[in-house]
């Protein structure tokens, strides 16, 4: 209990998180985010941007962390996809609770919906949809080796770019470690951005519906 007590107090703070949390605990949050759906307040892109750049400065080996977590979001989200399976579509009428909403798996579903195969890849970059996008793959029968394949490449994109991304800053411009929240508040404004362009587009819509309809009344 006083490890998640920790990692609570910890996540005001990521670059004391990263190095509290070492090689293996940020394997179990990026598998917990992407497989488990009591992740979904978890960071995942400034998570692993900070970690990237604590790894320009030694405090960890990128080369371990690459493939470490790029296999931590492939395991997380194939467990969230055989979640799916198992619930199948009684996973809409789960009550609300503080790790669960069911305005997310609705608007995952609405997001696989529009995109199809391609949500498992676009989704790695979009918070929420990030957790649900596995499981409601799953609960629409998305056969387990198209889904394993863009999982694949879904986790080495994100992973590997939210890393790199990290690691360059860190390597190449002097003192940025020394603000770190600020490019956390870019990574975290940049992954919202589709999803806030995506409203913004649905409620366009809507409203030229509504507009329509009533010009035809």
């Amino acid at each position: 209990m006083q490890v998640f007590t920790d990692l609570f107090h910890r996540l005001s703070n990521l670059p004391e998180l990263v190095q509290w949390a070492g090689l293996i605990g940020l394997t179990a949050i990026i598998f917990s985010e992407t497989g488990l759906l009591v992740g979904v307040f978890l960071p995942g892109d400034s998570l692993l941007v900070t970690a990237g750049l604590l790894a320009a400065r030694g405090y960890l080996s990128i080369y371990t962390l690459v493939p470490c977590l790029m296999l931590a979001a492939i395991v997380g989200n194939s467990l969230g996809y055989f979640i799916g399976r198992a619930s199948g579509p009684r996973i809409f009428n789960r009550e609300n609770s503080f790790f669960f909403n069911k305005k997310h798996a609705i608007r995952a579903h609405e997001f696989y919906e529009k995109y199809g195969r391609l949500t498992i890849v676009l989704a790695q970059f979009m918070p929420i949809i990030r957790t649900f996008s596995p499981v409601i793959a799953g609960v629409g029968g998305m056969d387990y080796r198209t889904f394993i394949t863009f999982n694949v490449i879904g986790a080495i994109v994100w992973v590997g770019s939210m890393l790199s991304i990290g690691f360059f800053l860190g390597s190449y411009i002097p003192g940025i470690d020394q603000h770190i929240e600020i490019v956390v508040i870019i990574v975290v404004f940049i992954s919202l951005l589709p999803g806030i362009i995506s409203t913004l587009r649905g409620r366009r819509a809507k409203r030229y519906a509504e507009a329509g309809e009533s010009e035809g009344r």
